[in-house]
């Protein structure tokens, strides 16, 4: 069974996963206090599907790009638990690759997004191909105005997007919209993606692993 919590920005979200079928899932929306909430949600979990720390085999953590504070808080979280059960697996999955894969492929190019603070979004360019949406590892830090400048072809967009934000990608034509519904970040991918890559023997040391941070006017590459 394998743990996977996002604190990327204040929407939370924990999942239990099982390989075959996701255990339990919880999303929320915080005011700042992702150590209390992280750790209660962990144990809530766990407690829905009758199971211990002890029953853990592997530990999936968000990376971001995000909150400063709330990537930290998880990723600390993480290799706190893995040291606690005997050393766990570690897997960190960028938090954008999470936004891209809740979305069903479309032939067209795909934008995932996070809010940065001070206005700006966290960008990330993903293209269809062998099934699955490929990260063209390019990030960046925009207003949503130099994002809509950007797109000017047929283009998915997925992600935290407030009412004001969607009214402005609309006003250009080439962006698609996702649904808010389709565009919730869901710990359920990031289960998945974490529990991909522990199966096929990709894990990260702990104690290299580190956030994904991304200022403003900074791009970083992959």
């Amino acid at each position: 069974m394998l743990l996977a919590a996002d604190t990327s920005t204040r929407t939370i979200g924990v999942a239990l996963y099982g390989g075959a079928r996701v255990l339990s899932v919880d999303t929320w929306s915080t005011n700042n206090y992702h150590t209390v909430e992280l750790a209660q949600a962990v144990a809530d979990n766990l407690a829905r599907v009758g199971a211990s720390p002890g029953d853990l085999q592997a530990l999936g953590v968000a990376l971001g790009p995000g909150s400063f504070t709330g990537l930290r808080i998880g990723l600390a979280f993480a290799k706190g638990l893995a040291f606690s059960q005997g050393g766990l697996p570690i897997i960190g999955i960028p938090t954008l690759d999470v936004v891209a894969a809740a979305q069903p492929l479309r032939d067209m190019p795909l934008v995932a997004v996070l809010q940065a603070g001070r206005k700006r979004l966290a960008v990330g360019w993903y293209q269809p191909g062998d099934g699955r949406w490929q990260s063209l590892d390019k990030l960046e830090n925009l207003t949503v105005e130099e994002l809509a400048q950007k797109i000017s072809t047929p283009t998915l967009v997925s992600g935290e997007l407030t009412h004001a934000l969607r009214e402005t990608l609309r006003e250009g034509a080439a962006a698609v919209l996702a649904s808010p519904a389709h565009a919730w970040r869901n710990p359920a991918f990031l289960a998945e993606l974490a529990w991909e890559r522990w199966q096929a023997g990709e894990t990260d040391d702990p104690a290299t692993l580190s956030p994904i941070y991304l200022h403003r006017g900074e791009p970083i590459p992959g």
